[in-house]
């Protein structure tokens, strides 16, 4: 059987509650076999560098990951110079010899909802499956109606598991393409933004983040006076 392997990417400075609800949810709605954080070196919307190095960004998802023998850690991005756009992390997994229709991008309603501004939009949906998870503020029906090569590789249930689990408007037009995924899921309220602000107020974090990455960031003197920048 083909393994289903799902990919979360992001910043992850820092990593919190949000993040690993979207993978559990990913998890379990489209039974995948296990899901590759891959953190971004440097990442191409954002107007300034992440606050954390990437050591402690890596460190942090270590930690944060405990207790999901599910996850695992990737550095494909870590290691590579210049902005890290998705497509080109998805060419190079595919260069390991990983196919597309093993692939299952994860990302929040509210990214997908600017996926034509990606780089090699709409080629870039020929690169994996993409998974949508619902996120507070944005409605899926929306983020997936707005462009008509998105709308017409929308599934209905789950590649035959039961429908309610994920939600679409239409059935893709050639099971062997890939395909958009949305997954209707209950995730926490979180951002990296509101973390570090939080921190950066001396303002308690323990329940935006696992207690080892608060600790951690104790320990490490992270985000004591910064603000800004979205995650």
């Amino acid at each position: 059987m083909t393994r289903r392997i799902g990919l979360l990417g992001g910043t992850f400075d820092p990593v919190h509650h949000g993040h690993l609800d979207a993978a559990d949810a990913a998890h379990a709605a489209l039974r995948l076999d296990e899901v590759l954080f891959i953190p971004s070196h440097v990442p191409p919307h954002r107007p300034a560098q992440p606050h954390a190095s990437v050591f402690h960004r890596f460190a942090m998802l270590a930690l944060a990951v405990q207790g999901r023998p599910y996850v695992r850690l990737s550095d494909t991005e870590l290691a590579r110079e210049g902005p890290s756009f998705t497509v080109d992390t998805l060419r190079r997994l595919h260069e390991f010899g990983l196919k597309p229709l093993q692939l299952f991008f994860i990302l929040g309603a509210d990214a997908f909802a600017e996926i034509a501004t990606w780089r090699a939009f709409p080629a870039v949906l020929d690169a994996a499956n993409f998974v949508v998870i619902a996120r507070p503020g944005t409605s899926l029906d929306d983020a997936m109606a707005r462009h008509v090569e998105v709308a017409r590789r929308l599934r209905l249930g789950t590649g035959g598991l039961p429908a309610e689990r994920a939600h679409g408007v239409a059935s893709a037009q050639n099971e062997s393409e890939t395909g958009v995924y949305a997954v209707e899921a209950r995730t926490r309220d979180v951002s990296s933004t509101v973390i570090r602000e939080r921190i950066a107020a001396r303002v308690p974090i323990d329940e935006c983040v696992p207690g080892p990455v608060a600790a951690y960031i104790t320990a490490q003197g992270l985000y004591r006076t910064v603000g800004g920048l979205h995650g």
